[in-house]
């Protein structure tokens, strides 16, 4: 974890350091730590969505969240029949605003794009989203990329 809190520290101290803030995507393309979710989005094209002007928050799950999904699950959802799925899952990483981590309380819900909600918790300073760890925190020119150790998975509509 702490290789990915320094990689993430470093790609926005380099660029704050020559004047410039990459938007999300670019702070996701620049990561060897995001290359699934880079994927990803290229496979759901909704690389441009996050090139919007924002505001945006975004759940970054790093190559080592999508890992812990069961085994085929990533190649299963890059599949281009399965776009429209892939697109949802990307959208409830989204919320169109931005929060600080320092904003964030226990027990928040947070409206995603795909119109589903995350949970907050915050416990001893650490923070999570639906259980899983904030890492890292990087501001973007369009909102906040918020690094996480897990796949948000929305929960299917009750009946």
């Amino acid at each position: 974890m702490n290789r990915i809190l320094f990689a993430a520290s470093l790609v926005a101290l380099t660029a704050h350091a020559q004047g410039e803030v990459k938007d999300i995507v670019d702070i996701a393309v620049a990561s060897k730590d995001h290359t699934t979710l880079v994927t990803a989005l290229k496979a759901a094209d909704y690389a441009t969505a996050l090139k919007n002007p924002g505001p945006l928050t975004v759940f970054a799950p790093t190559n080592a969240a999508f890992d812990k999904l069961p085994k085929g699950t990533v190649e299963e959802l890059l599949k281009p029949e399965k776009k429209g799925a892939l697109e949802k899952l990307l959208q409830y990483h989204v919320t169109p605003s931005v929060y600080e981590v320092k904003w964030l309380k226990d027990g928040q819900k947070l409206g995603q794009v795909n119109g589903g909600k995350v949970t907050i918790g915050v416990k001893n300073g650490k923070v999570t989203v639906n259980g899983a760890n904030v890492i890292a925190s990087i501001r973007a020119s369009n909102g906040i990329v918020h690094v996480i150790d897990a796949v948000l998975l929305p929960e299917e509509p009750k009946k």
